[in-house]
């Protein structure tokens, strides 16, 4: 991408990555439209929204709407094996700037965050964004039928300076242009669904259990439970033919969640997620970008996905401000930069390490010098999952050293996720 005076903005997809760059492009004075359809699945993996996103709530001026029909949350619980449990609360974090965060369901939020949008000026397009190549460049434009509707919708005269990707995993521009990625190295299925009647050890707290196959998440929202599992694909599919059966049968099998799910009923459809760790080899290109889940995700197993959503698009609107092309290139590492850091975290709750690292860690800080690297501790470690501190080099440091040699010896097989 060349140096260029970017003026207007085509940003195909109204989700909040693609709703926050279009607020914030918007206010400066840019010309943007919004291509969204409005259809989505009755239910959205990212409800649980970690501290760190709250400034962008603040930064948005919905904050307060938010709060009006969400979860407050504070703090978050791990269940090891159905009876040991970590619980640490947000304003226990030493030098935290947030205390406290929200869960939220994903319509509503979603929705806030596009009349954000609209409110600071960004053009809202009810259209399926199509796009065609110039000829066998890198350059991308509008199809026919797709500048056709935004003209009409007064948005867009000509074709826009810059097209940015923010549809989630549809990936347009990636297939478009045969973009490769890399993917995580686990093949689960995540099944999700809304459930009444479930217990949870501590109110708000987004709840982490760790299962004799996989994990589950339990996220307390307005009149139900959102229960997802993570689980091996071949594994999930002995327990019926159907998502339905495979949902329903594992919630009452496992040994170590079917107590409290004995009392569950399943409210809505359910919801099937795969290949949940992905990062694109390009972000961006001659006259487009990628930003959110279009240009990667990792497993939701820290609440991450949506901050990430938010801090690329902050980070994309710098550089569309900025024009050059160095401000690109910035932009695109530092996004690989972030996903890289969640996924190794990522991938220490999965081979035991991290839960052993918090069980040493309740064992330690009982001890008269325990309580002095836990002062330490509690400035850096937690603020990587409250999201303030996640891409810290010394934060990461020092969980890495930890899990390495901080492990008393433990073997975290015994807490891995099979």
């Amino acid at each position: 991408m060349t140096r260029q005076a970017i003026r207007t903005v085509a940003v195909l997809g109204g989700g909040p990555s693609g709703a926050t760059l279009a607020a914030l492009l918007a206010r400066k004075g840019l010309r943007v439209v919004v291509f969204s359809r409005g259809k989505r699945p009755p239910i959205i993996v990212g409800e649980s929204l970690v501290p760190a996103i709250v400034p962008f709530l603040r930064e948005l001026g919905i904050e307060q709407e938010v709060a009006s029909y969400s979860i407050w949350k504070g703090g978050a619980t791990f269940v090891y094996n159905g009876h040991d449990r970590l619980s640490f609360r947000f304003h226990e974090v030493r030098g935290a700037k947030t205390t406290y965060s929200y869960n939220v369901p994903r319509d509503r939020f979603d929705a806030s965050v596009l009349e954000a949008a609209r409110r600071a000026g960004a053009a809202i397009v009810d259209h399926g964004a199509r796009l065609v190549r110039d000829g066998d460049s890198d350059r991308l434009l509008l199809d026919d039928e797709t500048l056709a509707a935004a003209r009409a919708a007064g948005a867009l005269d000509a074709q826009p300076d810059l097209i940015v990707d923010a549809g989630g995993r549809a990936r347009l521009i990636p297939n478009l242009l045969g973009i490769r990625s890399d993917t995580g190295p686990r093949r689960d299925t995540a099944l999700h669904a809304h459930l009444s009647g479930v217990e949870v050890e501590i109110e708000g707290n987004v709840h982490t259990d760790r299962l004799e196959h996989g994990w589950c998440w339990r996220i307390p929202l307005p009149g139900r439970v959102s229960v997802g599992f993570i689980v091996d694909t071949e594994y999930l599919r002995t327990f019926g033919d159907t998502i339905e059966e495979q949902y329903d049968n594992y919630l009452r099998r496992d040994p170590v969640i079917r107590d409290w799910a004995k009392p569950a009923t399943r409210i809505t459809p359910v919801v099937k997620y795969s290949n949940y760790q992905l990062l694109s080899w390009r972000g961006v290109g001659e006259n487009w970008a990628l930003v959110g889940d279009t240009f990667g995700f990792v497993d939701p197993v820290f609440s991450s996905g949506l901050l990430i959503a938010f801090e690329s698009a902050a980070a994309l609107a710098e550089a569309v401000l900025d024009g050059s092309a160095e401000a690109f290139v910035r932009y695109e590492k530092l996004v690989r930069r972030k996903l890289a850091a969640w996924q190794r975290v990522v991938g220490y709750f999965y081979d035991g390490r991290l839960l052993t690292l918090f069980r040493v860690g309740e064992f330690v800080q009982k001890k008269p010098w325990g309580k002095l690297l836990n002062f330490h501790f509690r400035k850096h470690m937690p603020r990587i999952f409250t999201g303030e501190d996640a891409t810290n080099p010394y934060s990461l440091w020092l969980v890495n050293f930890m899990v390495t040699y901080g492990l008393y010896q433990r073997d975290p097989r015994e807490l891995q996720i099979n």
